[in-house]
C-alpha cells in the first residue's frame, strides 16, 4: 500500500477517534462550563498539546471571555477578557483565521501576555476561530511548551474539531438558555402570586430573597432598605445561613457598593468584592466564598427605597439579560413593599383606633367606679400596665371583663 494512502487512511482514523471523543464529551454533560472544561482535556489528549484554553464571544460586551481551560484556573475563568483584534487571539476571532506560531510566540506582535496564564510563556500556539453558520462563537488556542510545527494534518483536524465543538456549545447555550427562561417565567409566576395575598412585610422580603435567589442562581442574595434619612442601608432579608453575614451593621450610602446603586440609580457589578476597595465587608466575603457582586436599586416612581444584592461563588461576568432579569425583580420588589408598608400602616391604624376605643371604655368604668377625673383614670390604666408589664390595651381589657364580671352577679 502506498504511503501517501496510508497516511491518509491514518489521517482518516485519527479523525474518527477525534470525533469518538467528541460525542462522549457532549453525551456526558448538558452543563456548558463542564462541558468547555471536558472538550479542553481531550483535545489535550488528542493532539498531544500541553494546553487548551478555549474563549467565548459575549456579543453584548463585544468580547472574548476565558471559559474552558484542561487546568484548574481559580479567578481566570470568567476574569481573562479580550477585545475583538486585542491580542492573536482577538486576531484571530476579528479576521476568522487561524494562527500557527511554531516557536517564539510571545515575538508575535500581536501577542498579549496575561500574567496570570503560564501558556503566555509556552513556545509554540495555534489558534483557531470557531464559527457556526458564519456567526463568531469563540476562538480555540492550543499551547505546546516546546518549539512545535503544525502540520498541514494538525490544522485540518483543529478545523474539524471546532466545527464539532461550534455546534455543541450552540447546543448547550440553546438548551440551557431554555431551561433558565423556564425556570425564571415560573418562579416570577410564583414570587407575584405569593407577594399578592402576602400581608406581613417581613415574610415579603424573605420570599423575594429566596426566590430571587433559586432564579438566578445566586450563593447569597440580601435585600437591604434606605433609612428615613437615606443614610443607610440594612440588611432586611438574606438566605444566606451565616449569623456573621445577617448581622452585618448598616453600611453608609456614600461610603459603598450598594449605596453607589442608590445615588446613580443604576445596576452596579462588582466582578470580585474581596479586591474591590469600595466594599465594605471583604472579610466576611472571604469567609462566605463570595466572589462577583450584581446590585440592582429598587425603585418606585425615580425613587430608590433600597437595593437587592446578588453574589456568585465564582467570579462571574453577568450578562445583560441577567442584569435587566434582576432589575425587574427589583421593580416588582418595590412595589411589593410600598403596598405592604401602606397596608401595615393601615391596619396599624385599625388596630390603633380599636385600642383608642377599649381605652376610653375602661376609663369611663374607673371613672364611675372610682370617682376619678378622665386624666386621673388615663394615668391610672398607664402605670397599671408599666407596673404590670402590659399594654394599656391589655389593661383596659381586664377593667372591662371586672365590670362585666361584676354585672353578672
Amino acid at each position: 500500500m502506498p504511503s501517501s494512502l496510508k497516511d491518509q487512511l491514518k489521517e482518516k482514523d485519527r479523525e474518527i477517534a477525534v470525533l469518538h471523543a467528541i460525542a462522549g464529551v457532549v453525551s456526558s454533560t448538558q452543563d456548558l462550563d463542564e462541558l468547555l472544561q471536558k472538550f479542553c482535556t481531550m483535545i489535550v489528549e488528542q493532539l498531544s498539546a500541553d494546553s487548551v484554553l478555549i474563549y467565548l464571544f459575549d456579543e453584548n460586551r463585544e468580547e472574548l471571555i476565558l471559559r474552558g481551560s484542561d487546568k484548574p484556573r481559580g479567578d481566570n475563568v470568567g476574569t481573562v477578557k479580550l477585545k475583538l483584534g486585542e491580542g492573536i487571539t482577538g486576531w484571530v476571532a476579528e479576521k476568522r483565521k487561524i494562527v500557527a506560531i511554531s516557536r517564539h510566540a510571545s515575538d508575535d506582535p500581536r501577542f498579549k501576555s496575561f500574567s496570570s496564564l503560564q501558556e503566555d510563556r509556552y513556545e509554540a500556539f495555534m489558534s483557531v476561530p470557531i464559527t457556526v453558520k458564519d456567526e463568531l462563537v469563540g476562538v480555540m488556542n492550543i499551547h505546546h511548551k516546546k518549539a512545535h510545527t503544525h502540520s498541514s494534518i494538525e490544522i485540518k483536524l483543529a478545523e474539524r474539531i471546532v466545527e464539532e465543538i461550534g455546534g455543541a456549545i450552540g447546543h448547550a447555550r440553546l438548551r440551557s438558555q431554555a431551561q433558565k427562561k423556564t425556570r425564571q417565567i415560573e418562579v416570577l409566576a410564583k414570587m407575584s402570586m405569593t407577594i399578592a395575598q402576602g400581608t406581613y412585610l417581613r415574610e415579603i422580603l424573605q420570599l423575594i430573597v429566596s426566590m430571587t435567589a433559586e432564579m438566578v442562581g445566586s450563593k447569597v442574595c440580601s435585600l437591604m432598605l434606605l433609612d428615613e434619612k437615606g443614610k443607610e442601608l440594612k440588611i432586611e432579608a438574606t438566605q444566606s445561613l451565616s449569623d456573621e453575614y445577617k448581622s452585618k451593621a448598616p453600611i453608609q450610602v456614600k461610603l459603598s457598593v450598594s449605596g453607589r446603586a442608590i445615588t446613580e440609580k443604576r445596576p452596579i457589578i462588582v466582578v470580585d468584592v474581596t479586591k474591590d476597595p469600595q466594599y465594605t465587608y471583604p472579610d466576611i466575603a472571604m469567609k462566605e466564598n463570595l466572589r462577583s457582586l450584581l446590585v440592582v436599586p429598587m425603585m418606585i416612581k425615580d425613587k430608590p427605597i433600597g437595593v437587592i444584592n446578588c453574589y456568585t461563588a465564582k467570579v462571574h461576568t453577568f450578562s445583560t439579560e441577567e442584569i435587566q432579569l434582576l432589575q425587574a425583580v427589583g421593580n416588582q420588589a418595590a412595589v411589593a413593599i410600598e403596598h405592604t408598608r401602606a397596608l401595615e400602616k393601615a391596619i396599624e391604624a385599625q388596630e390603633a383606633l380599636e385600642t383608642r376605643k377599649v381605652i376610653e371604655r375602661a376609663k369611663g368604668i374607673l371613672m364611675r367606679q372610682q370617682g376619678l377625673a378622665e386624666e386621673a383614670a388615663f394615668r391610672l390604666i398607664q402605670r397599671q400596665a408599666m407596673d404590670r408589664r402590659k399594654s394599656m390595651k391589655e389593661v383596659a381589657e381586664a377593667v372591662i371583663l371586672s365590670e362585666e364580671i361584676q354585672q353578672k352577679k
